[in-house]
């Protein structure tokens, strides 16, 4: 396959348009298209049709442009490893979390990482268990801090950092407030879920496979978890929550626990890398030192 061409259709792929891809390029619009048509000629295959001014990808395109852009996430992260290997005490750092360590754990790690490596670049993204992990398998990320128990057979090396307590709240008025409840009883009030993907959501369903109990109904779904915190607070829905997130609120009276008999929920913290980063880069090595220092790690291994 001609990388040359293949760089040129993930370009014009990119921007849905062959005169801006061109203007990019720094290249004729001709050269473009003749460079698009090579590479269809090649594969034998149609890639992209007309679409008013621009353009649009047919299906093998999409497939293509997905494959190729990895291909180019990777050239970027060589270039990134070796100029970092060049300058030794500079460089960038892209940190991806889920919701729970993005808010109530990695800011005082950073915090300390920063005061000791202040010319460290950091790029943060916070999401649920599966788009964490998809940003680091795709090298969008060096790291991820992610709570999360289904690992399967992911190329991913986890140090376990902690055991985080998970607690069922209602609002403080609620009837359940304080008490022991069972199971089956307490699914049957309006849950606030979080999203598909996230490890939060799944816990909770396993929970009521494992006592074999219906799954509860859905009150309000959130993309996030201090939103789902905050309705319970404002006074409704009963969810499945950190303990490092309501404590405080539950001491304070502005939200209820509910303590079912049986149930004690604990899940597992892990700082993950990819088994690929054989040699990882000054500054992941000095972040993960940084995180370390913080919480004694054990390593689980494939």
């Amino acid at each position: 396959m001609n990388l040359h061409a293949l760089r040129i259709f993930v370009e014009v792929a990119r921007r849905g348009s062959v005169t801006t891809a061109a203007d990019a390029l720094s290249i004729s619009q001709p050269a473009v298209s003749a460079q698009i048509r090579k590479l269809e000629s090649e594969l034998a295959i149609p890639l992209v049709a007309p679409d008013g001014r621009g353009i649009s990808l047919t299906e093998e395109g999409r497939f293509l442009y997905e494959q190729a852009s990895r291909l180019y996430d990777w050239e970027k992260e060589i270039e990134s490893q070796l100029a970092e290997m060049k300058e030794g005490t500079k460089g960038r750092l892209r940190l991806t979390s889920t919701f729970l360590p993005s808010h109530y754990l990695v800011p005082q790690w950073l915090a300390s990482f920063k005061q000791k490596h202040p010319q460290v670049e950091v790029d943060i993204r916070t999401g649920n268990s599966q788009k964490s992990i998809e940003r680091l398998l795709r090298c969008e990320a060096d790291l991820a801090i992610i709570t999360n128990e289904v690992w399967n057979d992911l190329p991913i090396q986890r140090i376990h950092l902690m055991d985080v307590r998970f607690w069922f709240i209602v609002p403080p008025t609620h009837p359940f407030a304080g008490r022991e409840i069972s199971l089956d009883k307490l699914v049957q009030e309006p849950f606030l879920l979080r999203e598909p993907g996230s490890s939060t959501r799944e816990k909770l369903f396993s929970l009521c496979r494992e006592h074999q109990v219906p799954p509860p109904q859905i009150g309000l779904q959130y993309h996030g978890l201090f939103e789902s915190i905050q309705s319970v607070r404002a006074g409704y829905g009963t969810m499945l929550a950190p303990e490092l997130a309501v404590s405080e609120l539950i001491s304070r009276g502005e939200v209820g626990q509910v303590t079912v008999p049986g149930i004690d929920i604990k899940r597992p913290l892990y700082l993950c890398l990819r088994m690929d980063a054989s040699r990882q880069r000054p500054v992941v090595a000095r972040f993960v030192e940084t995180v370390l220092d913080f919480s004694p790690p054990r390593l689980y291994p494939l």
